[in-house]
């Protein structure tokens, strides 16, 4: 427990120390080709740029912010706002102008790093005047006040910075499926406690490797990618595009990697569209040849060197976990959220209970209220939302108790089950109470399922909205069709079937969008906005639970 107090300055500080040359980031420039940045490197360019800070003369703590896809340079800049005694603020890398200025501004950023984007003029017109920008390596075209070649300019620092454990390290945004997103304040002892304990659970060193994709402004990859990179000296690759995604997955080889339900199930669609499900299904029940075709499918993936595979941030259907299992891979379920620097719950291996999370991580408590939520308390309880002291009390018990919204139960072991969101079950017109979240985790289970939201607030029965897989959009506009209606009849049947009366679906709804960040119906995690799904077919409900149909094709 030694790494518990020690905080993540002081931590790269000491690798960069011992082993200068090693290899740290590994960032793709496009064409094949790739930048190797050692730990010095990074120490070097973080402690100018943390000299060029130091030289704007903001108060100590002022927030300066970071715009941009995973790059090398993200991490290096944090670094260096870390270095200068300043205060992270993390922005989605695709939010619209109007929320990159509400982020901007309710944080009082005083500076914006920009770097890797995909549409910046859609974003640029969201920087408050006064602010300025400095570009990173990797940017796009536009007009910046300052390059990083600026910021190399300046002498480093000489001194080594010393954190304190309560000083402000970051404010993470929440990625607003309710609302207004709100400024999770996180000190640097948080991220210390949940760094240290997890990187003992997952048992990682010098020698493992991570690749970089998801947000790193999202909670998950910052702890599991950022500080799991500092806490256990791994070496972390990153992610060019979503072209060459499966290329920099084969190039990094991780031995840990963390992904959302979206991911796994991408990965799996992706198996489907060479070699159908039956087949390989068949294949897999073999004893000898099962196992050498699951090495080859993970081979395939760039998986076959991985450890430690995670999955988290969104209800995760146990066929897919078992599908991985198969394979030879056991992906292991983990919970968490913003507030908590996602250091809750996780499965252990060996142990993992289909249905249910696992148990507390180390450290943390957990108690279900007599309404049934999940709370939890730990030294990864975020400080409260910046500027929001109503909002703080309203989810931080006076004893320290996180409120996470969610319900659940616990079993004898201390494994966790959610049961849904306390604010996502709604009300039929019957009077009857539904929770989606079990409903659709039943139904994700089909192969060509890839979404499902169910809806039924006022309604006299619940029924789900599915987008289907891109091999089973591809069935629909063809010949097999009919197998697929048959298909999802049976699955509509099976899951009704287990389901009680007033939670039994009318039908499913087909529908022809498929839901993206782009184009508003996912959160910049991938999650569901349901409010944006109802209020996009809401006006349609009436008339297809009039129907009564089993399957509504939504053309």
């Amino acid at each position: 427990m030694a790494d518990a107090v020690r905080m993540p300055l002081e931590i790269f500080f000491e690798r960069e120390a011992r082993h200068p040359n090693k290899r740290y980031l590994v960032q793709p420039l496009g064409g094949g080709r790739v930048e190797e940045l050692s730990w010095g490197d990074v120490g070097e360019q973080a402690r100018r740029a943390a000299s060029w800070l130091r030289g704007r003369d903001l108060p100590q703590g002022s927030r300066i912010a970071i715009i941009s896809k995973n790059c090398a340079h993200w991490i290096i800049a944090d670094l260096a706002i870390w270095m200068a005694g300043h205060v992270s603020v993390p922005l989605y890398p695709n939010l619209t102008a109007e929320s990159v200025h509400q982020v901007l501004e309710h944080s009082e950023s005083a500076l914006v790093f920009i770097g890797k984007l995909d549409d910046w003029p859609a974003m640029a017109g969201g920087i408050p005047q006064g602010v300025s920008t400095i570009a990173l390596p990797i940017h796009p075209q536009g007009e910046f006040d300052f390059s990083w070649a600026d910021l190399q300019a300046a002498n480093p620092i000489q001194d080594v910075p010393r954190s304190n454990p309560d000083q402000l390290a970051t404010i993470i945004y929440t990625s607003g499926t309710t609302g207004t997103p709100k400024g999770v304040m996180h000190n640097f002892s948080n991220f210390a406690f949940a760094a240290s304990h997890g990187m003992q659970l997952f048992q990682t060193g010098e020698e493992d490797r991570l690749l970089s994709y998801l947000p790193l402004c999202h909670v998950a990859e910052r702890m599991f990618v950022e500080m799991g990179s500092l806490y256990a000296g791994q070496t972390v690759f990153f992610a060019e595009s979503l072209e060459t995604f499966l290329d920099d997955l084969r190039r990094a080889r991780p031995t840990a990697i963390f992904g959302v339900p979206r991911i796994w199930t991408k990965f799996q669609m992706g198996v489907y569209s060479k070699m159908p499900a039956q087949k390989l299904d068949r294949l897999l029940r073999l004893p000898i040849i099962g196992r050498m075709v699951g090495r080859k499918v993970l081979a395939g993936l760039g998986l076959d060197a991985v450890r430690n595979a995670l999955c988290g941030a969104a209800p995760v259907p146990g066929a897919l976990l078992d599908w991985y299992k198969r394979l030879g891979l056991e992906v292991l379920e983990v919970y968490g959220m913003t507030e908590n620097c996602g250091y809750s719950h996780l499965c252990r291996k060996g142990e993992v209970k289909l249905g249910w999370i696992g148990r507390n991580s180390p450290g943390v408590e957990v108690r279900i209220s007599e309404d049934g939520e999940v709370q939890v308390r730990s030294g990864a309880t975020m400080q409260g939302y910046f500027k929001d002291p109503v909002k703080t009390a309203e989810t931080i018990t006076t004893d320290g108790f996180l409120r996470t919204g969610d319900k659940g139960q616990q079993d004898a072991e201390g494994n966790l089950r959610l049961t849904g969101r306390i604010k996502e079950i709604f009300k039929t017109s019957k009077g009857k109470y539904v929770a989606p979240a079990p409903i659709e985790n039943r139904l994700a289970v089909h192969p060509k399922i890839e979404q499902v939201c169910v809806v039924g607030d006022g309604l006299p029965q619940p029924m789900a909205l599915c987008v289907l897989s891109e091999v089973g959009r591809q069935e629909a506009a063809n010949s097999a069709r009919a197998e697929l209606e048959v298909s999802l009849r049976s699955l509509l049947e099976e899951v009704n079937g287990d389901l009680d009366k007033h939670e039994r679906l009318q039908g499913l709804v087909l529908v022809k969008e498929v839901w993206a960040v782009d184009n508003g119906f996912l959160t910049p995690t991938l999650k569901i906005k349901r409010n944006i799904v109802e209020d996009a077919y809401g006006k349609r409900f009436p008339e297809w639970l009039e129907r009564q149909e089993a399957l509504v094709w939504h053309e």
